[in-house]
């Protein structure tokens, strides 16, 4: 996900993004473990979107 697209994002909308993103790289860390991925960047790709996700949100909630 983009920068620009997360910016769009109201500050709810973000922080259920962000939950779901969690659950997801959760599961896909499990099913790693059990059988190796194909595609293994997906893992690392998820996990910085979240963090960039959670970044936005600190500046929005900083902003108000």
């Amino acid at each position: 996900m983009k920068t620009s697209e997360i910016k769009e994002l109201p500050v709810a909308e973000l922080v259920e993004r962000i939950g779901t993103e969690k659950a997801n790289l959760q599961r896909m860390k499990i099913n790693h473990r059990i059988s190796p991925i194909e595609n293994q960047s997906l893992i690392k790709k998820s996990r910085r979107d979240i963090a960039r996700m959670l970044t936005i949100l600190a500046q929005k909630q900083n902003a108000k």
